[in-house]
């Protein structure tokens, strides 16, 4: 279902962020870092309706090179997961967002490379320019919000590795994988109102490093 990018469309996503029960698996804090990621709401490629923007990241970083991801990163001392994922999103991407653009926060997710990833959802100013940053970022691309809510988006499979379940996105051929992919599932439950639990969801295992 295509959405708009307009104040309702803002609201009704407010409004389902409100009434989402987020839960964090506190006993893991504890031993992993904190991090967070934007799930930032704009327009669509060439219309007016609501997409979010999803990354690839640089080939010439030293971890997750090259992979499909959120803006985000490792919060700094001192900092919210609000305040870490916003300035993630304007050294990544040059967007400048402030607290009152944060719609909502989904469940915290726990990482096999060792972090407790905190989604937090963004609605960007349609006017704002977005320049991203050649040494963390290769390619930002509008995903419409129709994409991740069709019944085929999400598959899920079983690995020998695990005795959990591995979600993929599919998107234009390639399969995107957890975290990014675990995080934009729950957020596709979220607009359909479901408290979807992902964190038991599992990563493939090049992705545990």
């Amino acid at each position: 279902m295509a959405r708009s990018f307009d104040d309702a469309t803002r609201r009704n996503i407010a409004e389902l962020c409100a009434a989402f029960s987020r839960v964090t698996p506190e006993e893991a804090a504890p031993t992993l870092k904190r991090a967070a990621v934007a799930i930032v709401l704009t327009e669509g490629e060439g219309n007016r309706d609501a997409a979010f923007l999803l990354t690839r990241r640089s080939a010439s970083l030293r971890s997750h090179r090259a992979q499909w991801a959120l803006p985000g990163g490792r919060c700094d001392a001192g900092e919210t997961q609000v305040q870490a994922a916003l300035r993630e999103l304007h050294e990544e991407l040059g967007l400048q967002s402030s607290e009152t653009d944060v719609l909502g926060q989904l469940d915290d997710y726990p990482t096999r490379s060792g972090y407790l990833i905190t989604p937090v959802v963004v609605w960007a100013d349609p006017a704002a320019a977005i320049i991203p940053n050649p040494d963390e970022v290769a390619s930002v691309h509008r995903i419409g919000l129709d994409t991740i809510e069709a019944e085929d988006a999400f598959t899920f499979t079983s690995i020998p590795e695990s005795t959990r379940r591995v979600i993929r996105f599919r998107l234009a051929g390639q399969q995107i994988h957890a975290p990014t992919a675990a995080l934009i599932y729950q957020f596709r439950e979220v607009l359909a109102g479901r408290d979807t639990r992902v964190a038991d969801l599992e990563q493939p295992v090049f992705a545990w490093k």
